[in-house]
């Protein structure tokens, strides 16, 4: 099977449009009050931060839309503790978002839930392989000691110093449309529970 008939490959070229309809569900279905703007709200913050964290690491080639690949094998910052901070943050701000609106709760959020548990793990089972090939022994050692999704209290150490060091401006930068939509999503939430009022 070529990468481009694997339906891996797929599901991580259409990653950035799967939230869409969830977004949009728990927007037209929201029935927010004033603990689950507050509470919901704190988690899509705690989701963001870690996020945010990880790309001011990798930079914008997390955007891409392409192939399964990357550049560098990043161990340091969020990355030291989880292998996929980008996809654990993605998972708890869609959490948050879901018990903001709390539409159609619990149902709709478990359903976003299980989705994208679903098509992260499709994704990761393809990165890990690219990552195996292009990285071995390193990435090897690297996997052995960090989990996929559940963090590690103490940091992973590699011997190698990391590629990539702290840049928080193009973190920020590389951010700017997740921040975009969850600005918005937000402001459509906290507007409805006002009028709602």
């Amino acid at each position: 099977m070529t990468q481009g008939d694997d339906i891996r490959q797929r599901v991580f070229a259409l990653r950035s449009y799967t939230p869409i309809p969830f977004l949009v569900a728990m927007v037209v279905f929201a029935r927010p009050t004033l603990v689950s703007l507050i509470v919901g709200g704190g988690i899509v913050v705690l989701g963001e931060a870690l996020r945010l964290w990880g790309v001011s690491i990798v930079g914008a080639e997390t955007r891409t839309t392409g192939s399964v690949g990357g550049t560098y094998l990043v161990t340091s910052g969020p990355f030291a503790h989880v292998r996929n901070p980008l996809y654990l943050g993605n998972m708890i701000m869609y959490a948050g978002i879901g018990i903001m609106s709390m539409a159609l709760f619990p149902w709709l959020l478990l359903a976003a839930l299980v989705w994208f548990a679903i098509q992260y793990c499709l994704i990761v089972t393809r990165e890990e392989e690219y990552l195996a090939e292009r990285f071995g022994d390193a990435y090897g050692k690297y996997r052995a000691a960090v989990r996929r999704f559940l963090p590690r209290i103490t940091p992973y150490r590699s011997r190698d110093p990391s590629p990539k060091t702290l840049n928080w401006t193009e973190g920020l930068g590389s951010e700017t449309r997740t921040l975009q939509a969850i600005a918005l999503v937000a402001a459509a939430l906290i507007i409805l529970y006002v009028l709602r009022q």
